[in-house]
C-alpha cells in the first residue's frame, strides 16, 4: 500500500508495479493492516472523566460504591468535587442505591455526583441537590438524592460550576488517546445541552485536531438552529436529542409495561410533530437530524415523524440528507420499513446486548420475554437499514473488537451478523454515517485511516467462547499522520 498526501495512492501484491520511489518505506514483518475503527457513538469529555475520575463500572454493592466514594473523597481538599459514573444496581444482589445522606458521609460533606451506567439517572450528595434551587417536584425528583429525566437536567449548569477550567481539555485528551491506541481513527462526538456545555464539545473539537483524529460533532438540540450558526463545524443537530431514556433507568418509552414495573411505560420527551419539525428544518439546512431512541414507543413515534416530514419534503431528499438514530434498540417491523424506505442510519452498540441481553440480565428484567427483539442486527440488514457501530462511552468499554465480537455472537442467535458485516458496520459504517464516502476501505482514492495489528494475538471471531478479544493495536493512522505508535515497535 502506497500513501501520498494522506490518500492511498497504490495496492497491490507486487510491489515492482508501483512506478515511484517512496520517501519512506516500511515492513511491518506480516503483521496485518485494516480500515481503522470508527466510534460512531462517544461522549469524550465523559470518557476521559472516566478515565482520570472515579470509576465506578463492575462495583457489585451499595456498600462498595460508598467505600469508593470515601476513598476518593479522601484525595481531595475539603471543596473538592466527587464526580463519579457507571454504578449498575442490576449487579448488586440488593438493588437499593445510595442515598443522598449515605453520599454525604461517605464524601466527607462534599458535593458529589454519581451518574448511573446508562447516564439516565445519577445519586447526588445532600450537599449538591441544596445548591439547585426549584429542583424538588420536577420529573424524575427524589427527596433521597436520586435523580432522572428533567430533575437531572437541571441539575447540568451546577455542575459546570465545581470543575477545574481546564477540565474538558484534560479529559478530551485523555478520552481520544484512549481511542487511538485502541485502532479507532475517527469518532462522532455525541454533545447536546443535556450532555455537557459548549465549552466542553469546543474542547473535544480544539484536542481532536491538535492529535490529528478525526471528529464529526453532534450537538443534541430541538430545532437548535440559532447554534448552527454559534457552532462550528457541526454535522447535525443529532446524537442524544432524547426521544426518550433508557431501559436501565426505566426510561425507555414502551408501547407495554415494564416487567418489572407494572403500570409504567417509561417517558417520551418529544412527540411525532415536534420531531418532524426539527427533521424538516434540518434538512432545509443542510444537516443531519437525529434522535437518541431506544424503546419501541419512542421508536414508532420518530418513525411517524420522519413519515411526516417525507410528505413535506418528499422521500428522495431525505434519503440524501442520511438522518441518524442512536440505539435504535426496540424498533417495531413498521419502523423498520419506514427507516429503510428514507435511508435513515441506525447508529447501534453491539455491547450494550453483549452485557445486558440474554435471560439472565437487565434487558430481561425490564422486558420480560421481549429482551430478544433487543438490538435486531441482523432484521434491520436484512431489511437494507444501514449500521454503524460504536461504544457509547463510558456507557461500554472503548472496546470496537469486542463490538464486533458482540454482534456475530448476539445473545438472540438469529439476530446475529457475519465478522465481515460487523466489521464494516464499525469502519465504513461510520464514515457513511458521517456522509464521508472517500474513507472506511483501503482502495486507490480513500483516506489513508488504518491500524496495524500483532497478527499473532489476533482473535477467533467466529468462537463465542473467546474470552478476552481485546487485539493489540500497533499503529493508528488518520489522514496518513500516525495518531498512535506502540513504542518500541517501529
Amino acid at each position: 500500500m502506497a500513501v501520498e498526501d494522506g490518500r492511498i495512492v497504490w495496492t497491490g501484491t507486487d510491489p515492482d508495479t508501483y512506478d515511484t520511489t517512496p520517501d519512506e518505506e516500511v515492513d511491518l514483518a506480516g503483521r496485518l493492516v485494516t480500515p481503522a475503527f470508527v466510534d460512531s457513538h462517544v461522549h469524550v469529555v465523559e470518557t476521559g472523566d472516566q478515565l482520570l475520575g472515579l470509576d465506578l463500572v463492575g462495583v457489585t454493592s451499595r456498600e462498595a460504591v460508598l467505600d469508593k466514594v470515601a476513598a476518593y473523597a479522601s484525595g481531595l481538599g475539603p471543596d473538592g468535587f466527587v464526580l463519579g459514573q457507571g454504578w449498575d444496581e442490576t449487579l448488586w444482589s440488593d438493588p437499593a442505591v445510595p442515598t443522598a445522606a449515605e453520599i454525604d458521609r461517605a464524601a466527607g460533606g462534599r458535593k458529589a455526583y454519581l451518574k448511573r451506567i446508562d447516564g439516565h439517572s445519577a445519586v447526588i450528595s445532600g450537599t449538591l441537590l441544596a445548591e439547585v434551587p426549584g429542583i424538588a417536584g420536577l420529573p424524575g425528583w427524589s427527596a433521597d438524592g436520586l435523580l432522572a429525566l428533567e430533575a437531572l437536567r437541571a441539575l447540568l449548569p451546577a455542575l459546570e460550576t465545581l470543575v477545574p477550567a481546564d477540565h474538558a481539555e484534560r479529559r478530551a485528551r485523555a478520552g481520544l488517546a484512549a481511542m487511538a491506541a485502541l485502532g479507532i481513527g475517527a469518532f462522532h462526538d455525541n454533545s447536546g445541552p443535556t450532555i455537557g456545555p459548549e465549552s466542553d464539545l469546543i474542547a473535544v473539537q480544539t484536542e481532536a485536531a491538535a492529535a490529528g483524529m478525526h471528529g464529526t460533532y453532534y450537538w443534541g438540540a430541538h430545532l437548535g438552529f440559532d447554534d448552527l450558526k454559534r457552532l462550528d463545524d457541526i454535522s447535525g443537530l443529532a446524537g442524544d436529542l432524547t426521544a426518550d431514556g433508557s431501559l436501565g433507568s426505566r426510561s425507555a418509552a414502551l408501547t407495554s409495561d415494564y416487567a418489572d414495573l407494572a403500570g409504567h411505560r417509561g417517558h417520551a420527551y418529544l412527540d411525532p410533530e415536534q420531531m418532524a419539525e426539527h427533521i424538516i428544518g434540518c434538512t432545509r439546512r443542510g444537516v443531519q437530524a437525529g434522535f437518541h431512541c431506544i424503546g419501541d414507543q419512542a421508536i414508532d413515534n420518530i418513525a411517524r415523524a420522519f413519515r411526516l416530514a417525507a410528505r413535506a419534503l418528499g422521500p428522495e431528499v431525505l434519503r440524501a440528507a442520511r438522518h441518524r438514530l442512536e440505539h435504535c434498540e426496540l424498533p417495531s417491523p413498521t419502523a423498520i420499513e419506514i427507516f429503510a424506505d428514507l435511508g435513515v442510519i441506525a447508529s447501534m452498540q453491539p455491547m450494550f446486548d453483549g452485557l445486558w441481553g440474554g435471560s439472565d440480565r437487565m434487558y430481561a428484567a425490564r422486558l420480560g420475554e421481549r429482551w430478544q427483539e433487543m438490538n435486531p442486527f441482523r432484521t434491520l440488514l436484512d431489511a437494507g437499514v444501514r449500521i454503524a457501530f460504536g461504544s457509547d462511552s463510558p456507557v461500554t468499554p472503548l472496546d470496537p473488537w469486542a463490538a464486533v465480537h458482540a454482534a456475530v455472537h448476539h445473545h438472540t442467535p438469529d439476530q446475529g451478523i457475519t465478522p465481515e458485516e460487523a466489521f464494516a458496520a464499525h469502519t465504513a459504517g461510520g464514515w457513511y454515517a458521517a456522509g464521508i464516502d472517500d474513507a472506511g476501505t483501503l482502495a486507490v482514492g480513500q483516506r489513508a485511516t488504518y491500524a496495524v495489528w500483532d497478527r499473532t494475538a489476533f482473535p477467533d471471531l467466529t468462537s463465542p467462547d473467546v474470552a478476552d478479544v481485546t487485539t493489540p493495536c500497533l499503529q493508528t493512522v488518520v489522514d496518513g499522520r500516525t495518531v498512535f505508535e506502540k513504542e518500541g515497535v517501529r
